[in-house]
């Protein structure tokens, strides 16, 4: 009984196990399967295979199925059935519109597609439309050819591939390397041409450079492209063709990676040149920005098309990307607040590269404008970085921006001044700043202002033309000197505070007050002779920092 009850169980295992295949066209699985299954070696049936194509006479209809084989074997395209959809009513949106349509391969070969037709599926009649066209790009009108003048020895297999392939692959790389070194000379003289006719002016050295490094990947372009292309002439099995153009495409993303990086580079190049021809320099910072941002652009987009060779879903990336970015941005609020500060910095310009800025607490010149902050250097050399999302709040007072340096301070003199000689030593004072060559001769304020509580206050207001610092300095030590030269000729002291206690003058003592000399004679020989001094004065050897 035993033996019976295992008997029974063998024979159904068995015949369980020879069920064979039949054709089935319910579901986009089922119908590709049956396509693909019955034209193999081990199961070859064309006429079951034919029965995807709709609408077609048998003879032509196998004609079509095998081509079809032959065009995805070729460019090596290896259907996986785990991800094909094997509901009866799938639809996919194509565009905006929801269609019974099922696409092999959306990015490499997005022609080849399968469709519902009443209640089964079959090939679209977009593909069987236009696979005599595939067919003969795949394999063009020499490959019929070159079966016919291939002896027989070339058809010996060494390791499961014809001698003949060997040969073919050996010719196939030669003239792909002339491809590449005449590509290369084409592509840097288009690209040349366009260099020129964007700048309008001599080429750069640099950018010849760059332009060098941009024709190589671009050549290199070329040359997969044309093995792209004549590979599948050599006929290899699928499995050889799909890991044969894996590396095709695989090099072709990383070449267009590099083209574009290098792009990049040509594009912020001729930026930098256009932008050291402008006044303002604060457009220089934006380079090495803009370069960093679309390098990481130009990185990310060839990641995510990297990945999706290797059959990643990149729509599922990105949207765990998104959520991720997100959550990023959530946990770095000030981060994107320094970046938005920054956008917002170049937009208006608040100050330029080198300008003399007072930004709440801190005061000096501008170094550097960053991605996230703002270098600023104060006069004791010390660093302060301003995060750029707090800067562009700031009230900045922008001293880089005047048109004139304005100087104003008081002159005190003693009380016992004559006025005479304070009528004098004003204008005197006068008449050096109409003199000096670094002042507005034009705007000018120098006035007996009051009383202050130890001397007579003479106000004096004047603008430097020179905008950097070191050149202010140096005006205001001229102009101080002459002032001090003039006060010692013409005898009149300056105050300092000071209490006056007055007592009675002994007949055997003298004045302690300083005896003035108003001769106006006197008065009018010591002002040409100061103001005959200061023309020619030479000032002093500086070398201005900028401000």
């Amino acid at each position: 009984m035993k033996k019976l009850v295992f008997l029974f169980c063998f024979l159904s295992f068995y015949s369980n196990a020879q069920e064979p295949v039949i054709v089935d066209l319910s579901n986009p699985k089922s119908a590709i399967y049956t396509h693909i299954y019955f034209l193999q070696n081990d199961s070859y049936q064309p006429k079951k295979a034919a029965k995807t194509i709709f609408g077609l006479e048998e003879k032509e209809a196998i004609e079509k199925a095998i081509k079809i084989k032959k065009v995805l074997d070729g460019k090596g395209l290896y259907i996986d059935f785990n991800r094909i959809p094997k509901q009866p009513n799938y639809k996919d949106s194509i565009g905006y519109v929801l269609t019974s349509k099922y696409i092999l391969f959306p990015e490499r070969m997005p022609q080849v597609s399968v469709e519902k037709i009443g209640d089964n599926w079959y090939y679209s009649s977009e593909t069987v439309s236009i696979v005599d066209k595939l067919y003969s790009d795949v394999f063009p009108w020499y490959v019929e050819k070159l079966q016919h003048i291939i002896p027989v020895s070339g058809h010996k297999k060494v390791l499961g591939v014809e001698l003949w392939q060997f040969v073919a692959l050996v010719i196939l790389l030669v003239l792909a390397f002339f491809v590449f070194l005449i590509f290369k000379k084409i592509a840097y003289s288009i690209l040349q041409r366009i260099q020129h006719y964007i700048t309008k002016s001599i080429s750069n050295i640099e950018v010849n450079t760059v332009l060098k490094k941009l024709a190589q990947p671009i050549s290199l372009l070329v040359t997969v492209k044309f093995i792209d292309i004549v590979f599948p002439s050599l006929q290899f099995s699928l499995n050889v063709n799909k890991w044969i153009f894996l590396g095709i495409n695989i090099a072709e993303t990383v070449f267009w990676i590099y083209v574009f990086l290098k792009l990049v580079k040509v594009i912020m190049q001729i930026f930098k040149q256009i932008t050291e021809k402008t006044e303002s320099k604060l457009d220089n910072q934006l380079v090495p920005i803009l370069n960093n941002l679309l390098t990481g652009v130009v990185v990310v987009f060839g990641f995510f098309k990297v990945m999706q060779l290797f059959g990643v879903d990149t729509t599922t990336m990105l949207a765990g990307a998104t959520i991720g970015g997100l959550a990023f941005a959530l946990a770095s609020q000030d981060t994107v607040k320094n970046f938005i500060g920054t956008v917002a910095i170049f937009l208006d310009k608040p100050f330029q590269i080198g300008d003399w800025i007072s930004a709440g607490e801190v005061t000096g010149a501008v170094e550097e404008v960053g991605f996230r902050s703002t270098r600023v250097r104060s006069a004791d050399s010390t660093i302060f970085q301003i995060p750029n999302s707090k800067l562009s709040e700031m009230v900045i007072n922008n001293s880089g921006l005047r048109l004139f340096r304005r100087y104003n301070t008081n002159l005190g003199l003693r009380y016992d001044t004559p006025p005479e000689l304070i009528e004098a030593f004003i204008n005197g004072v006068r008449r050096i700043i109409k003199e000096h060559p670094e002042t507005k001769s034009d705007s000018y304020n120098v006035e007996f202002t009051g009383f202050g509580d130890s001397a007579l206050l003479v106000m004096m207001n004047v603008y430097f033309k020179s905008l950097a610092w070191g050149s202010e300095q140096s005006s205001k030590h001229r102009l101080h000197m002459a002032i001090l030269k003039l006060a010692a000729e013409l005898g009149v002291e300056f105050a300092f505070p000071s209490t006056t206690v007055t007592i009675e003058q002994f007949a055997s003592n003298g004045s302690l007050l300083p005896k003035y000399n108003t001769n106006q004679e006197k008065i009018n020989e010591s002002l040409d002779k100061v103001l005959s001094d200061f023309k020619n004065d030479t000032p002093p050897e500086n070398t201005p920092e900028s401000q």
